[in-house]
């Protein structure tokens, strides 16, 4: 198999991520395998959501399954294709709803970490609105022939946008929303920094108290733990009338709200929860996108999880008639089964090409070797079914650095000799409820 030309940015990005157990955000593409199904059901979605729909999955797998892995593909894949994404981890600090902020936390994280094909790392929300107010100057030189310096050009242009907030002024918050969003232009315009600034602060949420935001920006309300989701369905309409597909929010770590003691506020987060799946299932959101990822005590524990509410379960159970061995994608939950021994041996494949392109090595491990390490990484679990690619992953990259740091020796002396440095096979008692929890060892 020939060497993927990659940069050497994204391949240090690869394995350096890789090797600590994390998802990297570039260079997915080089390393995926299987999953076509799932997907091929969340590209559908994102059809959908620039076609004016809405979205809402659950992507629900072991730790090290993959869950993080088809978050960030998806989310790549989405900003390709002309969409705005966010996404945040969800944390005890950052939640849907609490009495301490968590909630307006996680609006600020998403707001932070909003990106686009031109800026995908994040912080990219000055840059939308800039290049929106760009694009009406353009349109309004082309139309008129006259140019920024021209009287009148300023306020043809300005009329082009209120025309343009005024689609969303009967939204909830729609009003305010617009108000910012002219302030802003007005500082633009102005070349004010301060009135610029202030408009992204409260865009981003970043506003304390309804004062400040009426002595900044002359609206009488913030953004808070009670409306925040609101504020995602005003960015996502707004994004699509600018010319952008739609907006994709991805929530990962769901299982920090099952993590959460207090059975009330775990019960108002799972509601908070509900609230958005209803408005994107019954058509109340426009061009929103929203994919939750998380462990299946997360859904299914009978005590802690989404099955524990009637109406969760109503939502989100199994269809009697889904088989073993079978998943119907359209539904809204997507479970990740485990990678066959073929995916897994491509996956390997992938990832020692990788290896050597990063590192410029020509030795190559032959098929014999990566069906040898297969092996002795099996019995070493005791179970193929215990295998996850995330284990794998790490304990491949493992030998793959020994092998490189040491190229007098084979894998067959590595595995068979010294002992494969299997992270994942070492014996630790856990806590049922604990970080590691979901890990199957």
């Amino acid at each position: 198999m020939a060497k993927p030309k990659i940069p050497k940015r994204v391949s240090t990005a690869l394995i350096n991520s890789l090797s600590a157990g994390v998802v990297p955000r570039i260079g997915l593409e080089n390393i995926a395998v299987g999953r076509e199904k799932e997907i091929a059901a969340l590209w559908q979605d994102l059809e959908n959501i620039a076609a004016g729909g809405a979205a809402f999955r659950f992507v629900v797998g072991r730790y090290g399954s993959g869950k993080s892995f088809i978050l960030q593909l998806i989310r790549n894949q989405a900003m390709e294709k002309n969409f705005v994404v966010a996404d945040v981890d969800l944390s005890p600090e950052r939640r849907l709803a609490g009495t301490e902020g968590q909630g307006v936390a996680t609006y600020r994280e998403l707001m932070r970490n909003i990106a686009t094909k031109t800026h995908p790392n994040g912080g990219a929300l000055a840059l939308i609105l800039e290049r929106w107010i760009s694009g009406i100057q353009t349109q309004v030189a082309q139309a008129t022939g006259m140019g920024p310096n021209d009287n009148g050009f300023d306020d043809e242009v300005e009329a082009k946008i209120l025309a343009a907030v005024k689609n969303i002024e009967g939204l909830v918050h729609g009003f305010d929303f617009a108000t910012v969003v002219t302030a802003y232009w007005r500082g633009y315009r102005l070349d004010e920094s301060d009135k610029k600034d202030a408009a992204l602060r409260w865009l981003r949420g970043e506003f304390a108290t309804k004062t400040d935001a009426k002595t900044a920006l002359g609206v009488r309300v913030i953004i808070d733990d009670e409306t925040w989701y609101d504020y995602i369905k005003l960015f996502a309409k707004f994004a699509a009338d600018i010319g952008y597909k739609g907006f994709l929010v991805l929530f990962d770590e769901a299982v920090h709200l099952w993590k959460i003691t207090h059975a009330v506020s775990r019960q108002n987060n799972y509601d908070k929860l509900l609230a958005m799946f209803n408005d994107t299932m019954q058509g109340k959101a426009e061009h929103l996108g929203i994919i939750v990822g998380g462990t299946p005590k997360f859904l299914e524990d009978p005590k802690r999880g989404l099955f524990n509410d009637p109406a969760w379960q109503r939502r989100t159970a199994k269809s009697r008639f889904v088989q073993a061995g079978f998943q119907d994608t359209s539904s809204p939950v997507i479970q990740l089964e485990s990678l066959t021994q073929p995916e897994i041996l491509l996956l390997l494949q992938r990832l020692a090409d990788v290896h050597a392109t990063h590192y410029g090595s020509e030795k190559k491990l032959n098929q014999k070797e990566f069906e040898e390490f297969m092996q002795e990484i099996v019995n070493r679990l005791g179970a193929e079914t215990l295998l996850t690619p995330g284990e794998i992953v790490r304990d491949f990259l493992s030998v793959m650095n020994i092998l490189q740091q040491n190229p007098e020796m084979s894998l067959s002396q590595l595995i068979h000799g010294a002992g494969l440095p299997l992270s994942s096979a070492k014996k630790t008692q856990v806590d049922e409820d604990g970080e590691i929890a979901e890990f199957t060892l």
